[in-house]
């Protein structure tokens, strides 16, 4: 139980799960971009095909038993959902690396601090200082 506690105490963890849950809806909303914003427009140039109909049937419906069928155009509308994810996920590392390669510059080109000087040169700079009051 101890282990259990320093696991999910250290801030990894919290990063990851805010990280899972914001991922998550991030997926519900491009999803929605897709099949209700992209796709509808898009089947309307092809003709007036609606995607997410797209289907093979292998054998319909019967009675009591189901459409057994091969849905193609909900696998196109999750092929241009990933692709759009992928796209958004490839811009934030792209934009997070070049952050960083400018933090990075910027620490490399700011001058270092001049060391303190010391001991021996505060106390003659005090001598100094005192023989030219006098």
């Amino acid at each position: 139980m101890k282990e259990f506690k320093e696991f999910i105490s250290k801030g990894n963890v919290i990063d990851m799960a805010v990280g899972l849950i914001m991922a998550t809806y991030f997926g519900a909303i491009v999803k929605s971009l897709v099949d209700d914003i992209l796709m509808p427009p898009l089947g309307k140039l092809l003709g007036g095909v609606d995607f997410s109909e797209l289907k093979f049937v292998i054998q319909p419906e019967m009675g009591d038993t189901a459409e057994v069928a091969i849905n193609y155009g909900l696998f196109i509308n999750s092929i241009i959902t990933f692709l759009i994810v992928a796209y958004a996920i490839f811009m934030v590392v792209k934009l997070y690396n070049n952050m960083k390669a400018k933090m990075a510059k910027k620490e490399e080109a700011a001058p270092a601090a001049p060391a303190p000087p010391s001991k021996e040169e505060v106390l003659l700079t005090e001598i100094r200082d005192l023989l030219k009051n006098k």
